[in-house]
């Protein structure tokens, strides 16, 4: 009877020594860090959206980006919003990633599109003849092919490291045109197919680089179909002033594009 009582004492005492260490623990009490923490380029942050939070400067976050929209409709611990307009992915490793830590569960990520060169891809479209465009075209393709692979590796792993338990979700671009659709001027049509295939080869490789490091990819082209430029309908900003906003989302194209993808990829 002495021994189980002893025994029990021992057992009582081991449990709530371990409750003291947890508590004292950085990162154990729930809260204490953030459990979602979206991070990325102007795709993420919202440009195109509006209404930017005046704290974010430029990197123009937005309260009707995907983030700020799916953190506001579920309970979580906490949100960290870094993501930042122009981001790439360096900037990403080596500006974003503060707020990981052992104890967030959820990741989002939109990052490659600046890497290839998207601003000076499509000023060159826009402002010149098919020929330099398509050009400019290939010489990004190329990169996303030979280059960009090594880059978004080196950015998974570091979320992976930093953020060892978190579901990742990385989030790809949607084409931006509606081929044979209704727009009367602007670029050629031969300019907006090659466009949209350089969009749809920069997807399959940031949805194969994320499939190898076991995150989640979201294809929003899911989602936009019907809703490109020249749709009529369309979720996307064409030129636009400010300039940066052009070839953005608009406030519908986070609503009603990317989401409805996120969440259902998140869970």
């Amino acid at each position: 009877m002495r021994k189980s009582r002893l025994a029990g004492a021992v057992s009582a005492a081991a449990s709530a020594l371990a409750l003291v260490i947890a508590l004292a623990t950085p990162g154990a009490a729930a809260g204490t860090t953030p459990s979602y923490v979206a991070l990325g380029d102007s795709y993420a942050s919202g440009v195109g959206a509006g209404d930017y939070d005046s704290s974010s400067g430029g990197c123009k976050r937005s309260p009707h980006a995907y983030p700020a929209l799916w953190a506001a409709a579920h309970s979580s611990a906490s949100f960290a919003f870094t993501a930042c307009s122009g981001a790439r992915t360096g900037d990403v490793v080596g500006k974003q990633l503060g707020p990981l830590s052992a104890a967030t569960t959820l990741v989002s990520l939109s990052v490659g599109g600046n890497d290839a060169g998207f601003s000076d891809t499509m000023t060159t479209c826009v402002l010149e003849d098919d020929s330099a465009c398509l050009a400019r075209i290939d010489k990004a393709r190329d990169y996303v092919t030979n280059t960009l692979p090594g880059r978004l590796d080196q950015t998974y792993s570091a979320i992976a490291a930093k953020a060892p338990s978190a579901r990742v979700v990385v989030l790809g671009y949607p084409r931006f045109y509606q081929l044979d659709g209704d727009c009367l001027a602007g670029l050629s049509e031969a300019k907006r197919a090659a466009i949209n295939a350089a969009a749809d080869h920069l997807d399959s490789v940031v949805a194969q680089r994320a499939g190898a490091h076991g995150f989640a990819y979201g294809d929003v082209n899911t989602t936009f179909a019907g809703h490109e430029l020249c749709s009529g309908d369309p979720w996307l900003n064409s030129v636009s002033f400010p300039v940066d906003e052009s070839y953005h989302p608009t406030a519908a194209g986070h609503s009603g594009g990317y989401l409805p993808v996120f969440t259902s990829s998140a869970s």
